[in-house]
């Protein structure tokens, strides 16, 4: 035994056999290593400019809003829950009526707006081939909020489906409750509609 082993096993300390100290040494040096580099080489910039540029598009589009809606219709698709129309907002049964001939609902905003209120997130329906209507107020953003939020109740009931990016539509449950809704009853919630042409 060498007088270093010797003073090591007196101290109590364990000394490891050549290979296993060789390999212990390794490792800690990878461990520094792994701390004394950068995760990746960020002298090229472009991946990361793509994929926020990527981002910041999807979000200007109402993206994240848009998938958390899609992602309630499906899952209402397997679960097919109840829907009990007394539990419906004001809102949601005036989205309802006013999409009940043709089903088609678009959910989108105006980025190239230029005051907020504008460019917020809103429900438009077709009523028929020549007329849509937005329920969203500039002047109260409020109104154009609990309309969003009446479309959501919509999608958690299974009334609504998505089909693609901003479109939406009715279910035949949705066709179905919609033709049973007065449309006098509603009609204080169906006045914060503004109606123009579909193309405008």
């Amino acid at each position: 035994m060498t007088p270093k082993a010797s003073r090591a096993n007196d101290l109590g300390e364990t000394t490891l056999p050549p290979i296993l100290s060789a390999i212990a040494k390794s490792a800690a040096a990878e461990e520094i290593a792994d701390f004394a580099l950068p995760i990746r080489k960020v002298t090229k910039l472009m991946p990361v400019d793509h994929y926020l540029h990527g981002s910041w598009e999807a979000i200007g589009a109402g993206a994240p809003v848009l998938v958390a809606l899609a992602q309630l219709t499906s899952q209402a698709i397997i679960d097919q829950p109840d829907c009990d129309p007394e539990k419906l907002s004001g809102e949601a049964k005036a989205i309802l009526i006013a999409a009940r001939a043709r089903g088609v609902i678009e959910i989108k905003g105006s980025h190239t707006a230029f005051e907020a209120p504008s460019r917020m997130l809103a429900v438009y329906i077709e009523v028929d081939d020549t007329r849509t209507i937005a329920f969203r107020d500039p002047e109260r953003p409020e109104v154009t909020v609990r309309f969003l939020e009446g479309f959501r109740q919509l999608c958690a009931y299974g009334l609504v489906i998505h089909h693609t990016h901003r479109d939406f539509s009715l279910t035949q449950r949705g066709f179905d409750l919609a033709k049973s809704l007065s449309t006098k009853e509603s009609k204080p919630w169906l006045d914060q509609g503004r109606e123009f042409g579909l193309h405008d």
